[in-house]
């Protein structure tokens, strides 16, 4: 029987109690297709801070690399926002994201049709919207030197670096294009080229890059007109290609398409070694332990790892079908709720998945 090792990361606020859920749905698709999954806990976030002092101890990255594929709930809890930046549980995602190489981030946007009245946009805006969001992970402004703050001229200034070498952005540029080519083959690269030169860059490397993909159309958009457009006229957009921090907001704002960010999952990929994949909603601290959390995006999460990272494609269709079923037989979490259908709890909704399995 095919094994595969695969480190759980849990962290913070709902982390737990939904990857609890998810481990419970992978061990019986696992199962009824013929291959083991190996588990194994660490801690990352707020809960390594609590453990080890830091937010991703050294024996969690080594883990992380030696696995076959690692599922991250979410990290993240205002307990520790008084602490050093890099203290914080945040710092402990960017430093694993660093650590595993994963420079591509991908994020896909589709409307559930049994969902399509939770949006707050009209149902004929977001009808039929599939959209791939593809941001570059490890480079831009969140990692740029040099950055921090300084005393300057009697008065105080924070300042952080926007830089893009050539290499950096062929290499997510490349993951973009070949996504394209095997959806609808449209591509739109997000920039700011008309005030940055990083932005600039980018926009002349994907130019440059374009006669290798002769079968995908290429159109490029300020970021601010991106995000006007992502919510005047969603079902324009195939794949968007954009860079670190252009790519964190628009993502986000693609979400609540769909109505909650509770649905949206994502996978950051290397050019070796295991992928992360993790849903896009945050910690929730607001709602942790009382049984409210929306499961959908952790467990859609854990399908994108069973298809990208372990290639096990009839197992993965067989979650994101459970996770359809329950949506059509009118289940709901509280974000999701609407007349007419049943609320239940982030536990209560597990258990309609497994037996939707």
């Amino acid at each position: 029987m095919v094994q595969h090792r695969v480190v759980l990361l849990p962290g913070d606020g709902i982390g737990p109690e939904i990857t609890a859920i998810a481990r419970q749905l992978l061990e019986v698709v696992s199962q009824r297709h013929g291959f083991e999954l190996v588990f194994e806990e660490q801690p990352i976030g707020g809960s390594a801070i609590d453990a080890a002092g830091e937010p991703l101890p050294a024996a969690t990255l080594a883990a992380c690399r030696a696995a076959d594929a690692v599922l991250l709930a979410a990290i993240g809890s205002p307990r520790f926002d008084t602490l050093p930046r890099e203290k914080r549980p945040e710092s402990g995602l960017l430093a694993l994201r660093a650590g595993m190489e994963l420079f591509a981030n991908l994020r896909p946007v589709k409307i559930v049709p049994s969902l399509i009245g939770a949006s707050s946009l009209r149902p004929e805006v977001i009808k039929g919207v599939d959209l791939l969001v593809v941001r570059e992970l490890t480079g831009g402004i969140y990692f740029g030197q040099p950055k921090g703050r300084i005393e300057a001229d009697g008065d105080e200034r924070g300042f952080n670096t926007m830089t893009y070498s050539a290499s950096e952005v062929d290499r997510i540029a490349h993951v973009a294009f070949k996504l394209a080519s095997q959806r609808r083959g449209r591509l739109c690269s997000v920039d700011k080229a008309n005030v940055l030169d990083v932005s600039q860059l980018w926009r002349d490397r994907v130019d440059v890059m374009t006669p290798a993909y002769g079968d995908v159309e290429v159109s490029h958009m300020y970021v601010d007109n991106a995000a006007m457009q992502l919510v005047r006229d969603p079902r324009q957009f195939d794949v968007l290609l954009t860079g670190n921090l252009f790519g964190d907001i628009l993502s986000d704002e693609a979400a609540m398409l769909t109505g909650s960010i509770g649905m949206l999952p994502s996978a950051s990929l290397g050019s070796a070694g295991p992928g992360l994949f993790e849903p896009v909603h945050g910690s929730a601290p607001d709602i942790a332990g009382q049984d409210k959390a929306n499961p959908m995006a952790m467990v859609l999460s854990a399908a994108m790892m069973l298809r990208i990272g372990l290639k096990q494609e009839a197992a993965a269709d067989a979650l994101e079908a459970a996770v359809d079923k329950v949506l059509a037989a009118g289940f709901r979490t509280g974000d999701l709720m609407s007349d007419g259908c049943s609320q239940l709890g982030c536990k209560a909704m597990g258990e309609e998945l497994l037996k939707s399995l």
